[in-house]
Parts: C-alpha cells; structure tokens; sequence
C-alpha cells in the first residue's frame, strides 16, 4: 500500500513540476489526453509477489508558447520601408516650415509671380507713310480719313470690291472720306492691265479719270476697242485720247506706282491703307466700317 501511495505522489509531485516550469501558459479550446505509466517501484532483496500498478491519468491539453518577452525584433526590409515612410514624413514638414511659415520670402514671391499669367498686350498697329500726291483723288482734303487703293483694272477681286462695296462705303461716310487710287497692274497675269491703266490716265487729261474708272470695272473684256468705245460714251476727245493712248504717255507713272507698291510689300491687289491702316484683299464692307470707325474714335495707338 506504501508503494502505491509512493507511486502516485511521485507521479502528481512530477505533474506539479512541469507544470511549474510553463508559468502563463496559454490552452487551447481542444481537449487532449496525456497516456503516462507509473514510475517503477525500488527493488528489495526480498522479492515480492505484488505486481506493479499502471496508473492511467488524463490531464488537461497543454501546448507550448512563446514567451512574451519587453523586445520587438523588426526584420531588415521591414526597417528600410519604415525609415523611408519617416525620411517622406520629416520631408513634407520641412517644406512646409520653409514656404509655408515664408522664411525665404524672395523665393516664396518668385515662385508666386512665375504662376501668375502674363499681362495681355495690346496689338500695335503700323501706320505706312503712303504718298497721294500726283495720284487721283477725290473727296475733302481735310477729310478724317483716307483711303489709298492700289488696284489693278483686270484683276477680279478688284472688280467684285467695287461691284459690292465701293458705292455703299462711300454713302455710309458721306464727306468723311477722301478716296485716292494708285496703280499696281499685275502684268504676269493680266496682259492688258497695263494697257487699261494707261487709257483711264488719258481719260484723266480730260477731268473724266473717275467715270472712266468706273466703265473699265464695270467691262467685262478689255482692249483698244473697248478704251476707245469708252471715251466715246463720256464725250471725250478722241483724238487727243487714242495719241495719249499710243505714244505711252504715262507708263513710267504707272511703273513709279507699281515700284513703290512691291518696295512696300505690297504683292496683291486689290491692297488698301486706311489713314496708313492696311487692309489687303476684297474684304467686306463691315471690315473696312471696323476700321473706319475704331479710327474715328482714336481706338487706335500710333
């Protein structure tokens, strides 16, 4: 009886041991059963007929745990993605200390005017210096505005400016404008512009320059016959007209225009100059009224 009671001390004292070296153990919610044999009973000299005991004994499922320990162990990538999230953090504190709090203020300001748009400049106008002396004209001398046409008799978008705006321009600026015409006939593409140019000259040595403009673009062909029909309608002396015609009279007058024109830039007809203003090509007439009218307000800078 002694033994057994040795056996099961023993075997509860061993239980109490290991349990006392897992101090804070944490169970688990499955059960499980521990199977252990009872410790082997000392021999005597006196052999006895008692067997051992097996001692069958279920105990609560143990598993071991890690410690808890004060330490944290980081791994090496997990240090380089936390220095590297701090290294952005302190970044963005910093910037914001410098332009934020605008301890460098000349920086700060440069910064501030580079953003800002440019101001808007005003277009500049050019004012072309066009002389009319010796040219036709007419219309007040004094008239605010003046209007120099080089033109070219044959051409038709010459044609189609006066068909559609010549007469209305005028009407809508009565005695506001005075009109002058110089030459520009386009001889490479128009072989009897010259020619034209020459007999409304002829025409002019009569005081009838400004009808016999107007029956040449209102033609439509062009030629000796015509020029001598033409000066037949407005009374004109034949004569002088068909000599003035054929001696080329006023050729080099007609060249010294043309000169001046492709000297000024000027490589299309018809071109106009509103009081130096220029406006090239057969625009409609709400350009040139545009025109027209910033200029009598003083809309436009010298």
């Amino acid at each position: 009886m002694r033994r057994v009671t040795a056996q099961v001390e023993i075997l509860f004292r061993y239980r109490s041991i290991y349990a006392s070296t897992l101090p804070k153990l944490q169970m688990t919610n499955r059960p499980a059963c521990l199977i252990m044999t009872s410790m082997p009973a000392r021999t005597s000299r006196t052999p006895s007929t008692k067997k051992p005991i097996a001692l069958e004994v279920e105990i609560d499922p143990i598993e071991p745990v890690i410690l808890e320990e004060d330490t944290v162990t980081f791994k090496r990538s997990h240090f380089y993605a936390a220095v590297s999230v701090l290294t952005f953090l302190f970044g963005i504190l910093t910037g914001y200390v410098i332009w934020g709090t605008n301890l460098f203020p000349q920086l700060s300001s440069n910064s501030q005017t580079a953003v800002q748009p440019a101001a808007t400049v005003e277009p500049q106008f050019i004012r072309y210096d066009i002389p009319t002396e010796g040219s036709y004209a007419f219309g007040p001398e004094d008239a605010p505005i003046t209007i120099v046409e080089f033109s070219d008799f044959q051409c038709p978008f010459c044609k189609r400016w006066f068909d559609e705006v010549y007469e209305p321009l005028l009407d809508a600026y009565p005695g506001q404008i005075r009109f002058v015409y110089r030459h520009l006939p386009l001889t490479s593409i128009h072989p009897d512009a010259l020619s034209a140019a020459e007999a409304a000259m002829c025409a002019g040595e009569q005081n009838a320059f400004w009808e016999y403009h107007d029956k040449l673009f209102s033609s439509a062909a062009l030629g000796n016959a015509v020029y001598l029909r033409y000066a037949q309608d407005l009374n004109l002396n034949e004569t002088s007209f068909e000599s003035c015609l054929n001696n080329g009279k006023y050729q080099a007058q007609i060249q010294a225009d043309s000169d001046f024109a492709l000297n000024l830039g000027i490589n299309s007809t018809p071109t106009f100059f509103i009081n130096g203003l220029a406006v090239v090509g057969a625009q409609p007439i709400d350009v040139f009224k545009q025109v027209i009218d910033k200029e009598l307000a003083g809309e436009f800078t010298e």
